[in-house]
């Protein structure tokens, strides 16, 4: 239980409460809901205010504490949401009870995916792309999304298979940054960086055995900086993909970093590399 939630607060008003169960089929607020690919559910309070703040974000349902709801008020007010209040234990028996939650939770649906030839784009206007090669940790998928937003990315790109889904773990560790970067899942990886090539935007893959350093790369064009998972980096398909691969150089003992850290520091070069083109 998070402290700084109260608990046992009552849903406000037995009429609201029983109409929002019949428009759940009888489900009560605090019991798990059936997975469904048309919905997703957000919980933190940066999620669920930037999610509130996206007008593309659809809110299909929203549950709070009476902290969170006071934190959220400005955010919830602007979006005339109907709320349901629950304790922060319905949350827990709901999300798992390790989940950080901070007292609420948002089912929504998805958002809207865009189209390829968006992202081609944006990389052309001078913000580049990030393309992920089966990263599936989502703590590390939000992260990225977080510096993503903070480096002007244009997008992230990566497979529809072997990804995280967009909803929970990630948009918690992203901070808000799932509403701010757009993203687009492919089928094929391979077949995505054949179309950004021919698109004229120059593939840069990050490996730690690669000859050329990050130093070295062409950064201030339209580029797609392609990453890969802990621990098996890039697949050689991608590697081979990519117009060029470069490494971070590293000082010390340690020569490889966690892909959130490693895309850190291949946006800031990127953007470094535009201020001064």
């Amino acid at each position: 239980m998070h402290n700084d939630e109260a608990s046992g607060s009552r849903p406000r008003g037995h009429a609201d409460r029983r109409k929002r169960r019949d428009n759940q089929g009888g489900r009560s607020p605090g019991a798990p809901r059936t997975a469904s690919s048309d919905t997703v559910e957000l919980y933190g309070l940066h999620a669920v205010a930037a999610a509130l703040g996206n007008s593309e974000r659809r809110v299909l349902e929203m549950y709070v504490t009476e902290n969170a709801e006071r934190r959220l008020a400005e955010a919830i007010g602007a979006r005339a949401i109907v709320t349901e209040r629950v304790s922060p234990r319905d949350l827990d028996r709901r999300l798992g009870a390790d989940t950080v939650h901070q007292g609420a939770l948002l089912v929504a649906a998805p958002l809207p995916e865009p189209p390829f030839e968006a992202l081609a784009e944006s990389a052309h206007d001078g913000h580049p792309l990030i393309v992920l090669d089966q990263v599936t940790d989502p703590h590390n998928v939000g992260a990225i999304l977080r510096s993503a937003a903070v480096f002007g990315c244009g997008g992230l790109i990566m497979t529809r298979r072997h990804s995280p889904p967009l909803n929970g773990t990630l948009a918690k560790s992203a901070s808000g940054a799932l509403e701010l970067v757009p993203v687009h899942l492919t089928q094929n990886l391979g077949r995505a960086l054949a179309a950004l090539a021919e698109a004229g935007i120059l593939t840069v893959g990050l490996d730690g055995t690669a000859e050329t350093s990050l130093g070295e790369a062409p950064l201030s064009g339209a580029i797609a900086l392609v990453l890969g998972a802990e621990g098996k980096g890039l697949r050689q398909s991608s590697r081979e993909a990519c117009a060029h691969v470069v490494r971070i150089e590293a000082a010390g003992a340690l020569t490889s970093l966690n892909v959130s850290n490693a895309a850190a520091i291949a946006l800031y070069a990127a953007a470094a590399a535009r201020r001064g083109a």
